[in-house]
């Protein structure tokens, strides 16, 4: 008999749509030249690469040029940070950023390395016990040198959106750049780039049923970047390299089945990730507890932290009960690490090293969900009196 698999980590990656896949094809060993060539093999690909650039700039209600093709997510992330900050170096226009504490890693380390190796000065926010950040703190933060502002739309640990349209409407007020890490929530509501007050935008298209291997970046018409990968002249010359032809053809196809199909998988999210936090909620009552905003969180996040469990062990027994999931903990076997962010949000030690998110995909079942919870309910209590035993 075949075993169980259920998949609640679409947080971290999503299978490819099968319309995104038909797609690619012809990118692979039929329109194949370098879009850069002069002859028409080259031209086909520039036109491909073209077409997906004006199609997400459509759908993002944004300009062509402003539609950078990166290598991933974190590439976007860090070419807004460091792009920016050297461009206002080298224009002696400031040294100042400003970000949060739950940040991906790919902003907060790109932001301390910038303050560690070049001299920038950096202001990590707190947030409160939701995750979210306070307007007030980020006023009291602001100095006449602040160049950018990068807060996340939502974060990719416990899932709480944060308020970038007042961020934003800030930080223009103030003749700051505002970038968001909109990797989690892309997706999951529609963006109007001509409106919105927001600079610069970090996509991955893995995230919503795309490619993994490339990233997008919005970027303002006007804002000025220091590339962060020289060589070609390649993207309006703000990111080298060959371009990723069938990849961007993939990210297109992704974005416009997202946005064509927004309603129905949010509300088929919804169901599914509230059906788990009140089966959870209700199997635990004392010893877990939702992290991240009750109400203000991305549509197929369910996050947790369990009181006096192992993060690292509760993901092996998942997985060996069928069920792939992500901790809230960065841990290393054998060396387990409280999770920053719940550290961030106020959790005690006794918290922190328990954190499990289930992030729901289109096709995930009520019936998976229920699978979930009883496999939970029968191996959290053996976790916590190993992880009590071993303390």
């Amino acid at each position: 008999m075949e075993r169980k698999r259920i998949y609640l980590d679409h947080g971290a990656s999503t299978p490819v749509h099968p319309e995104v896949v038909a797609a690619m094809a012809p990118y692979w060993n039929e329109i194949y030249g370098n879009s850069s060539s002069v002859h028409e093999y080259g031209r086909l690909a520039q036109r491909a690469l073209e077409n997906a650039r004006q199609t997400i700039a459509d759908l993002l209600h944004a300009q062509p040029k402003e539609i950078v093709f990166t290598g991933c997510g974190s590439e976007s992330d860090n070419l807004a940070l460091r792009g920016v900050m050297m461009a206002a170096r080298v224009s002696g226009r400031g040294n100042h950023l400003i970000t949060s504490a739950i940040e991906h890693s790919a902003v907060l380390k790109t932001a301390e390395q910038l303050r560690d190796l070049y001299g920038f000065d950096l202001t990590v926010l707190p947030v409160d016990e939701y995750g979210q950040v306070q307007l007030s703190d980020l006023k009291t933060a602001v100095r006449p040198d602040t160049v950018l502002i990068s807060i996340m739309a939502a974060n990719n640990e416990i899932g709480t959106l944060q308020p970038i349209e007042e961020i934003g409407r800030f930080a223009r007020a103030h003749n700051i750049l505002f970038h968001t890490d909109a990797i989690q929530a892309i997706a999951t509501r529609t963006w109007n780039m001509h409106d919105l007050p927001i600079d610069l935008l970090s996509i991955a298209p893995h995230k919503f049923y795309g490619p993994k291997g490339i990233g997008i970046l919005y970027v303002r018409q006007g804002i000025n970047l220091i590339p962060t990968l020289t060589g070609g002249s390649h993207e309006e010359g703000r990111r080298a390299g060959t371009a990723n032809v069938p990849l961007a053809v993939g990210s297109a196809k992704a974005l416009q089945l997202a946005m064509a199909e927004l309603t129905t998988r949010n509300q088929h999210y919804q169901q599914l990730r509230d059906h788990l936090i009140t089966g959870i909620l209700n199997s635990f009552p004392a010893d877990c507890q939702l992290t991240g905003h009750p109400v203000e969180r991305l549509p197929h996040n369910a996050s947790f932290a369990f009181r006096h469990v192992n993060g690292n062990d509760l993901l092996m027994h998942l997985d060996m009960a069928g069920i792939a999931a992500s901790s809230g903990s960065a841990c290393k076997v054998g060396d387990p690490k409280p999770s920053a962010v719940l550290e961030a949000i106020g959790l005690g030690p006794e918290w922190t090293k328990g954190g499990l998110r289930l992030t729901v995909g289109t096709q995930n079942t009520r019936e998976e969900i229920d699978y979930t919870i009883h496999t939970l309910q029968r191996i959290i209590p053996k976790l916590q009196a190993l992880e009590t035993t071993t303390a």
